[in-house]
């Protein structure tokens, strides 16, 4: 039925619901029977057929099953079919890592086109997550891996790479070439974060410039690279998030708690135990934003932490006052009230009375240098937006 409809529909039953709320309950007076029932004739706005009921029913049960028995598979249709649904591949990676899928980076010499499942059940990033790199350039790198065997060096890779040396770089950014800087460390495991730097550096050198098809390359064994300071673990994420949109390495609010800490934001996990309307801080990256028009001009917003997602409520005035915050920035800091109401499950919503951008800590400034770009905002993910579809 439309909304017009169900909304007069709910409102005949008004008079009827508040006098036997009263006749019912001897406790219930008529000021609380009406907020009950407003709370309820706000549903009108989403009615909808019995048969539409069922079928999103059924939906949620086949999701479900198969996010229990088939968690990694499902996970690789979801990123191969991106863009599509509510949450953001970003999210979508970390919420199967929190309930113990494995996920690893784009792998030159593992990776396929989309994304597999390894034999230990890992689910291993397809190259076509990558950024900047075009569907015919990855084709023809597995096609050189399958013909002649996994790439044994960057000086390997550099030599078969054809066509497709253009797009190593971006591949590099990826983490996509790690390995093959541990293979030129003559057996030594790279330092976190120095592999890809000096991949970046030796591929400076051993492929500086877009090359045709019909450029020939002579094999030289690539220089070693020089002293690097490696990437820290902040400049990683970074450069994760700028070449697939999201990352496997930590998450941005873990290596941003100890700053949380000292500032008495709950991390997800301890919110849930927190007690029914007391005051809690936490911080979060925005994973949706949505005001719908039969909310009243409430807005809501869907944290995410390194534990889990955090529920905010924004009623009108303070979404008017941090309306451009609540708008743009990816990773913010809020406080207010938090709130278990039964009737809802249980589910904890932070009644915030005040928001604000949440920035990089003292210990992420002193890592950020000039290889990536220090703002995370010119690398965070998409979210869904106010019924735009996903946006920045």
């Amino acid at each position: 039925m439309s909304r017009k409809r169900s909304a007069e529909a709910i409102e005949s039953h008004r008079r009827g619901f508040i006098e036997g709320a009263m006749a019912r309950w001897p406790d219930v007076d008529e000021t609380q029977a009406v907020e009950v029932f407003e709370m309820v004739a706000g549903f009108a706005g989403f009615g909808f057929p019995k048969a539409h009921a069922a079928a999103f029913g059924l939906l949620a049960y086949q999701s479900t099953w198969l996010r229990v028995h088939y968690g990694p598979e499902l996970l690789a249709a979801l990123l191969d079919e991106q863009p599509m649904g509510f949450y953001p591949p970003d999210s979508l990676v970390h919420e199967a890592q929190r309930r113990g899928t494995t996920v690893l980076a784009p792998d030159l010499n593992d990776s396929a086109l989309g994304c597999l499942i390894d034999e230990q059940g890992a689910l291993r990033l397809g190259l076509r997550h990558v950024r900047g790199v075009r569907k015919e350039q990855i084709e023809e790198l597995i096609d050189e891996r399958s013909a002649n065997g996994p790439f044994a060096s960057l000086s390997d890779l550099t030599a078969r790479a054809g066509g497709a040396r253009s797009s190593l770089e971006a591949l590099a950014w990826a983490g996509a070439c790690d390995r093959l800087a541990d293979a030129d460390a003559e057996g030594e495991k790279q330092r976190p974060g120095l592999a890809r730097r000096a991949v970046l550096w030796q591929l400076g050198i051993g492929a500086p410039a877009p090359a045709s098809k019909a450029q020939l390359s002579l094999g030289f064994d690539l220089p070693a690279a020089p002293a690097l300071d490696p990437l820290t673990a902040w400049q990683t994420m970074l450069a994760d998030y700028a070449a697939t949109g999201l990352t496997t390495g930590s998450h941005p609010l873990e290596l941003m708690r100890p700053d949380l800490d000292k500032r008495g934001a709950l991390p997800s996990g301890v919110l849930e135990r927190a007690p029914h309307r007391s005051r809690a801080r936490v911080g979060g990256l925005v994973v949706a934003r949505q005001r719908p028009g039969t909310a009243g001009g409430v807005c809501f917003v869907l944290l995410e932490d390194e534990q889990g997602t955090i529920n905010l409520v924004l009623k009108p005035k303070i979404y008017e006052r941090f309306r451009l915050t609540v708008r743009t920035e990816p990773l913010v800091f809020a406080e207010g009230i938090l709130e278990r109401h039964a009737s809802a499950g249980g589910t904890v919503n932070l009644l915030v009375d005040r928001i604000e951008a949440l920035e990089p800590g003292n210990a992420q400034l002193a890592e950020i240098g000039e290889v990536v770009s220090a703002d995370f905002r010119a690398v965070a993910p998409a979210v869904m937006s106010f019924a735009q579809g996903r946006r920045r």
